[in-house]
């Protein structure tokens, strides 16, 4: 087996196993009644930097658990498996790019596919880090890895063979640009992620007080956190990956002076790259800046999130411009 083999076995093994995590985590979602029971109170408590997931007591989560199809006790466990198969989910996607980076002896951003999956490992290590320190329950696991295989599933439309790097790539400076704006896109992945299930959340809330019917996919959101307590993650996440954000755009707009004479040409993909970051800073605005402003704020986050995957696609598929590098 090649190395280029190698490396794509272990992407699919990744894939595979983000699949079965997701799977482990649905059973801990639907079947643990602790969640369901901490319906109408903040299961996210902010303890300093950390947040905790109170629930109820075991006893009480496994009452009434023969009439459910898997005892409440099961459900934690299948979620504790789903944990662990992250957790070899996301090494076999280190591993992946490790051997890819050693077959072709470069740096591994050097078209859309690699970019993609280097966002899906960034996305996926923010969210472990999050769950290991007790700041999310660990059945949100559930919609991370939905959206992580969802990227990892994109990426296969893009694939590229593993090659040398095309001349003008071919310079330091890809480490200190491209990999800063796949650790801030993964990391904002997951702040979209909140966004969304804040929003949810909030409808939820809202269709319960007003005593209307809950129908999908607000039916969902019984069993998420309380919604104060995501909108707080959600601008946590964001404050931090944005001034990674920016250091990225400033870092590519020092590249462009060496390689091609000007800090910024008005290429389409530095355009897009701006407006994104306009856009996040927008959504920062926002949430600072009294009620019914932040209120909007998460529409804006996701946005934010929209503009990234658009330059991310379409300028890169559709658009002629400097940063023609997809490899497509």
């Amino acid at each position: 087996m090649t190395g280029a083999e190698a490396a794509n076995a272990l992407f699919v093994a990744t894939i595979l196993t983000y699949a079965a995590a997701m799977f482990a985590y649905a059973l801990e979602y639907a079947f643990d009644k602790r969640a369901s029971k901490a319906v109408g109170e903040k299961e996210l408590v902010a303890a300093g930097n950390a947040v905790i997931d109170r629930g109820t007591s075991a006893d009480s989560a496994d009452s009434g658990a023969e009439s459910a199809p898997i005892t409440p006790s099961a459900a934690r466990g299948a979620g504790r498996i789903g944990l662990v198969l992250t957790f070899l989910g996301t090494a076999a996607l280190a591993a992946s790019i490790i051997t890819r980076v050693v077959y072709t002896g470069r740096w591994p951003w050097g078209n859309m596919f690699e970019y993609t999956v280097g966002v899906a490992l960034a996305g996926m290590v923010t969210w472990l880090v999050l769950v290991s320190r007790g700041t999310v329950p660990r059945r949100l696991g559930l919609f991370a890895t939905f959206a992580v295989t969802m990227v990892l599933g994109t990426s296969v439309r893009v694939y590229t063979e593993a090659g040398p790097l095309v001349p003008a790539l071919d310079s330091y400076w890809i480490i200190i640009h491209v990999t800063a704006a796949i650790a801030a896109s993964g990391i904002l992945l997951i702040g979209c992620v909140f966004a969304i299930l804040h929003l949810i959340k909030r409808r939820y809330d809202r269709q319960v007080s007003d005593g209307k019917p809950i129908r999908f996919p607000l039916n969902i959101a019984e069993r998420l956190p309380d919604a104060t307590a995501l909108e707080r993650l959600t601008f946590k996440i964001h404050v931090f990956a944005f001034p990674l954000l920016t250091f990225g755009i400033f870092a590519g707009s020092v590249w462009a002076h060496f390689a091609w004479g000007r800090y910024w040409n008005w290429d389409p993909k530095e355009v897009w790259a701006f407006i994104a970051w306009v856009v996040y800073a927008a959504y920062l605005h926002a949430r600072v800046s009294g009620k019914s402003m932040k209120a909007n704020a998460p529409w804006i986050a996701i946005l934010g999130y929209a503009v990234m995957i658009f330059n991310l696609t379409a300028v890169n598929l559709v658009f002629d411009g400097l940063h023609s590098y997809s490899g497509v």
